[in-house]
């Protein structure tokens, strides 16, 4: 089994990560990701130290953590077998030896799995870590539909075979960790969760992440979508409430005709606002449409509109039911926030359906479930 370790500026701990696991006859393809010369005598010190078993591969200048991994997977698939493991490792020390070892335990259990070494947190743990954690945690439950408790874990497990998969996955940064959870999960890649404990040295000022710039990197997909949504919803609202007025306003032949014709059985402030929420999906899902396949999702898949369409269908039935809850009778609320309760809803849900039906992989599907 491969351990891949991406490197930046790190200290003695690296060398420390190594000797811990060496037992175990796994083999390292390490990556100075253009740590700078005063760094060589430790990488040096490492490639001499456990010899044939240690890979080095070095980037110029830093790439990022992203990248350093792709590099080292681009190795690992021009010299392993694709029935051997991949399993990445931090070179800050907060993965002891026994965790690694349980982590690809794990991975040899299933694997077709997954495997992630989920922390949870107790001790003293430093506020960035616990809070960066705890808000993807739930933005990443609240769009995917799958309950990953340590999102930003960089120890991971998953067979050579998906190799290939990985390396088309986008993000050269901290990003890149969290794109393998959406891909995984878009894919129904089976995830496994193996609890390991929390390390975190020295207050971790060995990390270099960085709290505003590389969690943007981390939820940028997702954020994107919001904004997306945001710019698509404020169509679909002021057009919802734009053609309610209007509908209402009509004159009363027209209002007797409408009713007889097309829903003699809704009343008339019902069939208004269904009226109304149609005209404004029409343009609010088109409008979601293009951001989403041109800016978010990316594909230029043909079949997407259809089964876009077919989404669209299903949200304005959904629509319609929670506004008619919400806002028909004496004690209704208005039409404008009946609307934004109903969008806040139905968001996930959009979200959820455009990820895994609209604008799907074209992998093979698989099985996801929770361990």
């Amino acid at each position: 089994m491969y351990v891949v370790i991406p490197a930046y500026k790190p200290d003695k701990k690296l060398y420390g990560v190594i000797e811990g696991l060496v037992d175990a006859g796994f083999d390292f393809v390490i990556v100075d990701d253009g740590s700078g010369e005063e760094f060589c005598p430790l990488f040096d010190s490492i490639e001499a130290d456990f010899g044939p078993c240690v890979t080095l591969l070095r980037h110029d200048v830093n790439r990022g953590k992203g990248r350093a991994m792709k590099t080292a997977f681009e190795y690992v698939l021009a010299h392993g077998d694709e029935n051997d493991g991949v399993i990445t490792v931090d070179a800050d020390g907060q993965h002891l030896p026994a965790d690694v070892k349980k982590v690809a335990a794990a991975w040899r259990e299933t694997p077709d799995s997954l495997v992630l070494g989920s922390r949870h947190f107790t001790g003293k743990v430093p506020f960035k870590s616990k809070w960066g954690n705890g808000f993807t945690r739930i933005v990443f439950a609240v769009t995917t539909g799958v309950r990953v408790f340590d999102t930003q874990t960089g120890l991971r497990a998953f067979s050579v075979k998906r190799i290939p998969e990985m390396l088309e996955i986008k993000g050269e940064r901290y990003d890149y960790e969290m794109a393998q959870l959406l891909d995984a999960t878009k894919d129904h890649i089976d995830i496994r969760e193996v609890t390991i404990d929390t390390v975190y040295l020295e207050g971790n000022k060995s990390s270099h992440f960085r709290v505003l710039q590389d969690s943007f990197l981390i939820n940028k997909m997702i954020f994107k979508f919001m904004l997306m949504s945001f710019v698509s919803f404020l169509v679909d609202y002021f057009t919802v409430l734009a053609s309610s007025e209007i509908l209402a306003s009509l004159p009363a032949a027209v209002e007797v005709a409408r009713n007889k014709y097309l829903m003699p059985m809704f009343d008339r402030m019902v069939d208004t606002h269904l009226v109304a929420l149609v005209l404004g999906r029409l343009l609010g899902s088109t409008v979601n449409f293009l951001l989403n396949r041109n800016l978010v999702f990316k594909t230029g898949d043909k079949l997407a509109p259809v089964r876009y369409f077919v989404v669209v269908c299903l949200l304005v039935a959904a629509n319609y039911g929670l506004i008619a809850l919400i806002v028909s009778g004496n004690n209704g609320l208005p039409l404008w926030i009946g609307q934004l309760i109903s969008q806040a809803i139905l968001y996930p849900v959009s979200f959820m359906l455009q990820r895994t039906f609209v604008f799907p992989s074209r992998r093979k599907e698989k099985r996801v479930r929770k361990a």
